[in-house]
């Protein structure tokens, strides 16, 4: 990659040397710019000392000279830094933010700027931009997928990808003010973030802002969703879960047969012509109505550009889901314990439960401003019991007094004996509560950061603790101590 003269003359401040900041650290230098990387976190610092740039643990102010912030996600609109830059006039973005420009740089992407297909929701984000780089690979096209998915953008565009399936978070479209993909999706908008946004409607504007490009596709089936997609610019595609109509992506059934078809693209039929056959909804992995509407929006933004009806069926066929959703992690006396870590918002939760007809639900963590009320209200009568466990367990627990109060509970606490020894500690609570049928689902509801490095972490040692007591055939003996008290009331 050569310099470019455009960015050889800029100083970059970039806030956050984790990994997606160390591959703009990377990318920057290359250019040319000037660069200073900001971290409160002397570790993560050093993990860049190779750097051609700067450092500094002050991530509240900016450098001398500096004319560009390049942030992390989770600096929030309101953080120091973000009201600083206002203050002095400095531009700040995110990492799709600069990868979106880089991509009209020829220094960058000498082959024109990559497609963009974008995928945003509060659920189900990761596993249809997983569908659609499945797909688009059936199709051979020179695809990957990037952004909060995990691969940094910037490193997608270095390695030469002529398209991108990019997962987009709320808080990385806040800092995202041109990108406008090809295709650009909402599948759902439920409450979440609202500690960071501020408000609902703060949050579901970020959401929209993935439908500014030539084509909007968003989820009928989902108020806010498809509220989202009649305000959107361009072309408009609507998804549901049931018979499409026209420009429509849905689900046919013929004889019991369901098939996905589209009446949107192409050689979709149009008023009076047969709808396009894409792939059988058995085929669909996850199943059941999360994983039908991840597989019809990533059809959806793949047809959008063309990819015949035989690529999104063997693309579809062949995907399998990430971990830590819904994974039967361990069996033992005829429970299932399954791990479902990813639910880390009510929405979420409710999806995870409604897949089970008798439930032990492990949930618990950081709620984000969330309301779980509607969610106890719904569930509680397929719920065998409850643990709850996690910072904002009192906000649970009450929903469970109030709408459940003949189910069990255990409140297990905060973790203050450590994370494994709280989850091993629901585990053993949970075995009392479970007969053979049940399922002990960890659907936590809530973000994880309280007690867990991540979701991933979280449902490991769920699953670590899931065995341990499966193998001892469910009894809660193997750990010192008596198992907790089903006990209702807040912490």
């Amino acid at each position: 990659m050569a310099e470019s003269a455009h960015w050889s003359t800029r100083h970059v401040l970039v806030a956050g040397a984790r990994r997606t900041g160390a591959s703009v650290v990377d990318v920057l230098t290359e250019l040319g710019a000037r660069v200073t990387v900001a971290d409160a976190d002397p570790a993560q610092l050093a993990t860049l000392e190779d750097r051609d740039a700067e450092f500094t643990g002050d991530a509240t102010t900016l450098p001398a000279g500096c004319d560009l912030v390049v942030t992390s996600p989770g600096f929030r609109p309101d953080s120091p830094l973000a009201t600083a830059a206002r203050a002095a006039g400095v531009e700040m973005i995110g990492e799709p933010e600069l990868a979106w420009r880089l991509g009209q740089d020829p220094a960058v992407c000498p082959d024109g700027p990559p497609t963009w297909l974008a995928v945003t929701g509060t659920n189900g984000k990761t596993t249809t931009t997983g569908m659609l780089e499945a797909v688009l690979l059936a199709a051979g096209r020179d695809a990957v997928a990037c952004g909060n998915i995990g691969l940094p953008i910037v490193d997608a565009l270095r390695a030469g990808h002529r398209v991108l399936a990019v997962e987009l978070s709320s808080f990385q479209l806040e800092w995202s003010p041109s990108v406008a993909p090809f295709a650009g999706a909402v599948l759902n908008v439920a409450d979440d973030h609202l500690d960071w946004h501020g408000s609902m409607a703060a949050y579901a504007a970020a959401k929209a802002r993935v439908l500014r490009g030539r084509i909007a596709i968003g989820g009928l089936d989902d108020e806010r969703a498809h509220g989202l997609l009649r305000q959107a610019p361009g072309r408009r595609v609507g998804f549901t879960r049931g018979e499409p109509g026209p420009g429509e992506v849905g689900i046919s059934t013929h004889r019991g047969v369901r098939t996905l078809v589209d009446r949107a693209f192409d050689d979709a039929g149009g008023e009076d012509r047969r709808p396009t056959e894409l792939a059988g909804a058995v085929d669909i992995a996850p199943g059941g109505p999360p994983g039908e509407a991840n597989a019809l929006a990533a059809a959806a933004l793949a047809r959008a550009i063309g990819v015949p009806a035989d690529a999104v069926a063997a693309g579809l066929r062949g995907y399998a889901p990430g971990a830590h959703r819904g994974a039967v992690v361990a069996e033992s006396a005829g429970v299932r314990w399954v791990d479902d870590s990813k639910a880390t918002n009510p929405h979420a939760a409710a999806a995870s439960l409604a897949a089970y007809s008798r439930v032990v639900w492990v949930a618990g963590g950081l709620l984000k401003g969330a309301e779980v009320s509607d969610l106890v209200l719904a569930h509680a009568g397929r719920l065998a019991g409850a643990v709850v466990l996690g910072a904002d367990r009192g906000t649970i627990l009450d929903a469970l007094a109030r709408h459940a109060p003949e189910v069990p509970v255990a409140d297990v606490g905060g973790g203050d004996d450590g994370p494994m020894d709280a989850m091993l500690t629901a585990a053993r609570a949970a075995a009392t509560m479970a007969r053979p049928g049940d399922v002990v689902l960890l659907a936590p509801a809530a973000a994880s950061m309280d007690m867990f490095r991540d979701y991933a972490a979280r449902g490991d040692a769920f699953a670590a603790a899931a065995q341990r007591v499966a193998a001892s055939g469910g009894a809660t003996g193997d750990v010192a101590g008596e198992p907790a008290e089903p006990s209702s009331g807040t912490p």
